[in-house]
């Protein structure tokens, strides 16, 4: 299962009628009646909505077909986009693509030196992960800064490549970018796309029962990882001198591993800043991972909680190692949904890891986790759930029932989002594609 799966038809539904409010001048905060305020549209694909931390309450919004859209804090989205990176892309499909403008992180003293950081899907290098075939993209981290003379602009001649890696596949990207509360940027990178972690450009690892194994893999590649690397040391990056494999033969930058495509990632603003994962699952499961340093999170022994099976994806196999070749454990999810096409049943197509909420609009959720889910069944049906943090075993979620959307949202989720205020925000759309301008942002409220 893809992240956003091709489903057989889509059904249109006609959503409930929604004002679009300023969202500057929220109505009053209610513990009890969540419900979602419309913050701008006429999108195309949002992904995330980021709050730069400069004091200047504007919303980045990351547009996937390769723009970044300001909404000021009039709450007026600004006719022209801060940046445009459109050709410098890899050409997109518009039916349905995982690729495009995935991430953007600000630097921590970005209302000083103004550094932002962009995760991007380039054209191709030359070569390809056999002698007869070729890369399809190439995931791209890059520095740019803001204009010197325009705060809502971007410098394009700025550029500065930190990161590349070459890319098999078109589908599992990752695509999350965002600095820790270490100071260090991190990384989310899929395990290079196909099914099954199997294929061209897919190394083999430590378990043979299964085929291929980037997930597994800390040798050969960057894929199916969360990377840290520092980005104000080095040329052009740093290794934190703490990363798990440091002084040994694996990727120094790998921070954990073991993922299918851990496409959105977030870090906890408050509590212990921990470190949470939405990875998206093949067939039957779907998982949310808390992670921690030099975590193995079991991609491709493991799908969830249940041993994976390359032979058939839908069966799981009947025993599965519990540790990896060098010790060690293969870590649970926290929260496990059945995907839709479990044999068994789920309510799932794919799983969209969100943001705990710190806000004040909704304060009698403070502390928890909002996730969702891209949509039930293929349709534009997604729902939104809150999951209750602990340490590592199963959390406790529920799902949230707003009041203009008391069925489901009648949209895919293609992502969220917080601002500095630690108000979570939805990215969604009714297209599951790259065409169209029905592109959404809606902001999680309290109403009386």
């Amino acid at each position: 299962m893809e992240i956003f799966p091709i489903a057989i038809g889509i059904f249109i539904f006609v959503l409930s009628a929604c004002k679009k409010n300023d969202y500057s001048n929220p109505p009053p905060n209610n513990n009890t009646n969540p419900n979602l305020q419309l913050v701008t549209d006429n999108l195309v694909s949002p992904l995330t909505i980021v709050g730069p931390p400069d004091d200047s309450k504007r919303l980045f919004i990351v547009d996937q077909v390769g723009k970044i859209w300001i909404v000021g804090p009039d709450s007026v989205k600004l006719p022209t986009p801060f940046i445009d990176i459109s050709s410098k892309m890899v050409q997109l499909q518009a039916g349905y693509d995982e690729r495009g403008l995935l991430g953007l992180a600000f630097h921590p003293g970005f209302k000083t030196n103004g550094k932002f950081y962009l995760f991007y899907t380039a054209p191709p290098r030359a070569g390809g992960p056999t002698p007869s075939t070729t890369w399809d993209n190439l995931t791209r981290i890059s520095e740019f800064k803001v204009s010197a003379s325009d705060a809502n602009q971007a410098d394009m001649s700025s550029e500065r490549v930190i990161l590349e890696e070459d890319h098999p596949q078109l589908n599992h990207d990752g695509g999350t970018i965002a600095f820790g509360p270490d100071g260090y940027l991190y990384i989310s990178i899929g395990d290079g796309g196909g099914a099954d972690d199997n294929g061209d450009g897919h190394v083999s690892d430590w378990y043979a029962t299964n085929a291929g194994g980037n997930g597994q893999d800390i040798y050969h590649n960057l894929m199916g990882n969360i990377l840290r690397i520092d980005v104000n040391s080095g040329d052009p990056y740093g290794i934190p001198p703490d990363n798990p494999f440091v002084g040994t033969s694996a990727k120094p930058e790998i921070f954990a591993f073991g993922f299918r495509n851990p496409y959105r990632f977030s870090f906890d603003m408050g509590g212990s800043n921990q470190l949470i994962v939405g990875d998206a699952g093949q067939s039957l499961y779907e998982e949310i991972d808390l992670v921690t340093k030099g975590g193995n999170y079991g991609w491709n022994v493991k799908e969830g909680t249940a041993c994976f099976n390359t032979d058939n994806d839908k069966q799981v196999r009947n025993s599965c190692p519990s540790t990896d070749s060098a010790g060690n454990p293969l870590i649970d999810p926290v929260v496990q949904l059945a995907n839709a096409a479990n044999p068994s049943g789920g309510v799932a197509t794919v799983i969209v890891g969100g943001n705990v909420y710190r806000g004040t609009l909704l304060s009698g959720m403070t502390g928890q986790y909002i996730f969702g889910i891209f949509s039930q069944d293929g349709n534009p049906n997604a729902k939104i759930y809150a999951a209750t943090p602990g340490g590592q075993g199963m959390w406790s979620y529920n799902t949230l029932t707003f009041k203009d959307f008391p069925d489901n949202l009648g949209q895919y989720i293609k992502g969220f989002g917080q601002d500095q205020s630690g108000e979570v925000y939805v990215a969604t759309s009714m297209d599951q594609g790259l065409h169209g301008t029905t592109g959404k942002v809606y902001r999680l409220i309290g109403v009386p």
